[in-house]
């Protein structure tokens, strides 16, 4: 970079889904952004990494600037799947070309995005959910231990819990639906396809099966109905569970909360706000970044 007083901060959302980067110069404009895959650390952590570094180049391509540094620019990265203590130090090894790495959770930027930096809490609705309180004196997570043990309300739960009443559709154990009839029939009307279809699925894999049990359920299928309305109610507990803790603003983030917020409604309550920023903005400000 020719001006070394110049800082650009790099804003990573490492999702279960897909990756998505910002780019920000000190001001807070945006230089440049991008979008990539599938970035669970958890899932697969070198998968993950190497995903985010080949939409990082993408990112860094469009600036159409000569000579760009990474010794000038500061990193946040906010993933899916940092579950250990170390999982922050040892991503952080992989970029140490960068001037600063700063790594945490997508609840902890989904967070930082959400109320701009500034206390609040939120319910993550996305492939997975979890929620996160922070304030300057305290951090409170919830839920996010993932579809197979928790997760309740996310798209990966409604998806997986579809397919486990499809089973039970196709052995006689329970009346069939059209849900769990057009679910068969998409994987060859064999439940033996739909069993090895498990051992090897992610919580995204599950998630796109999301959007069909949400149009079933608006029909007022049988097997779609119950599953989101067990959803809706699920993210309101997390609300509820963070109140307790003394949040008083709680946004609703993720990639279902839109479609989620009428469904919550029915329950009687809609406790949520709208996020300030989006979970990029949040790992541009986890890198020291201010937004314009």
């Amino acid at each position: 970079m020719n001006d070394q007083k110049t800082a650009l901060f790099i804003g990573v959302d490492g999702g279960g889904t897909k990756c998505r980067i910002r780019i920000r110069n000190q001001n807070g404009v945006i230089c440049s952004d991008a979008d990539g895959g599938p970035a669970n650390i958890y899932s697969d952590s070198d998968a993950a990494i190497a995903e985010i570094k080949k939409t990082l180049d993408r990112a860094l391509a469009k600036l159409n600037r000569n000579n760009v540094s990474k010794n000038y620019i500061a990193l946040g990265l906010g993933l899916a799947g940092i579950i250990m203590l170390d999982d922050p130090v040892r991503v952080a090894k992989t970029f140490s070309e960068f001037k600063a790495i700063h790594v945490d959770s997508d609840a902890m930027i989904a967070c930082l995005g959400a109320h701009a930096g500034k206390d609040g809490a939120i319910v993550i609705a996305g492939t997975g959910s979890a929620g996160l309180y922070r304030t300057e004196t305290k951090i409170y997570h919830i839920g996010g231990r993932g579809f197979r043990l928790g997760d309740e309300g996310s798209a990966a739960r409604i998806g997986s819990e579809a397919l486990r009443q499809t089973l039970l559709a196709a052995d006689d154990l329970r009346p069939e639906t059209p849900l769990t009839k057009y679910l068969l029939k998409k994987f060859d009307q064999d439940p033996a396809v739909i069993t090895r279809f498990s051992i090897d699925a992610k919580g995204g894999d599950y998630g796109a099966l999301a959007p069909l049990v949400f149009e079933y359920a608006l029909k007022g299928d049988e097997v779609g109905l119950p599953i989101v309305k067990h959803a809706a109610r699920a993210l309101l507990d997390l609300a509820h569970a963070l109140q307790k803790q003394g949040a008083e603003r709680v946004a609703l983030t993720g990639g279902l909360s839109k479609v989620m917020r009428p469904w919550i409604a029915l329950e009687g309550e809609d406790p949520f706000s709208d996020p300030l920023y989006d979970p990029v903005d949040g790992a541009i400000l986890l890198a020291g970044g201010s937004l314009a």
